[in-house]
């Protein structure tokens, strides 16, 4: 059985470390400062960078967590907290719905409610749809870890005068606050390699763009723009593109286990 268990994690990692040598191969030697800090040339022309997409990215993905974050946290609170309520239970369902809904059927949505309505494609659109793709992952993880916080906690809180909202504040969610840092930082790696919702919101610029009320680019939408380009410049970018985006999920994906990891250190 180990053997067995031994070769099926060689079988799980394999593909990762082949998608992660290719990038690396293809990817590396377009990397220089001129790519973090340059705008992209004229089709056909060689050089440019993605300085735009980068700062697109940025944006977009943090105007996404200013309302998911805390939204998401919490209704997972108060789903901790009163958990035999309707709203709860009802709250709990969507989130669960909402978690296996494919990231294009949120980039549809986003686009009929809001594109659709300005007339305009936007960053601000963008950071909607990946905003509701966040909310019920934050939420159902800030739900989990609270509940797995001692009640003696609580009674010890409440017995010393705090109110219940105080105890949930101050006590119960500072004890669980390693475990909701670890999944929100999994939620940001997610959504910064989301696609489908840019696609139908944010639509992607070739130019610099700091306002969420304008087309913006971002790197998933460059790397799905150069690499279905017909020059080969385009093509290399997309590889040094598609290597900075796996870069910044593997960091957050460590970031998360460090979280993780001092957490435990802590209990123990």
């Amino acid at each position: 059985m180990v053997v067995i268990m031994g070769f099926s994690v060689l079988v799980a990692v394999l593909p990762l470390l082949f998608i992660l040598g290719t990038l690396i191969i293809r990817g590396a030697g377009s990397l220089n400062l001129a790519f973090f800090t340059a705008l992209p040339v004229p089709a056909g022309e060689t050089g440019g960078g993605g300085a735009h997409a980068i700062v697109g990215t940025l944006m977009i993905v943090g105007a996404a967590c200013l309302f998911g974050l805390p939204v998401g946290i919490s209704a997972g609170i108060y789903c901790a907290e009163y958990p035999g309520t309707r709203l709860a239970r009802g709250t709990r369902f969507l989130a669960d719905v909402m978690n296996g809904t494919p990231s294009i059927v949120v980039g549809v949505f986003a686009w009929t409610w809001i594109v659709a309505t300005q007339k305009n494609f936007s960053g601000f659109a963008g950071s909607a749809a990946l905003a509701m793709l966040m909310v019920p992952m934050v939420m159902r993880t800030t739900e989990e870890l609270i509940t797995l916080v001692p009640h003696s906690l609580r009674e010890a809180a409440l017995a010393l005068g705090y109110s219940r909202w105080r105890t949930s504040l101050s006590v119960v969610l500072r004890t669980a606050l390693p475990g909701i840092v670890t999944g929100v930082l999994l939620a940001v790696a997610r959504i910064a390699g989301e696609t489908a919702p840019l696609l139908l919101t944010a639509l992607g610029s070739q130019f610099m763009s700091t306002r969420l009320g304008e087309p913006m680019a971002a790197l998933p939408l460059v790397v799905f723009t150069y690499a279905t380009g017909p020059y080969e410049e385009w093509h290399r970018l997309a590889w040094a593109t598609a290597l900075v985006l796996i870069v910044v999920v593997f960091l957050l994906s460590v970031a998360a286990r460090l979280a993780t990891r001092q957490r435990f250190d802590r209990q123990g």
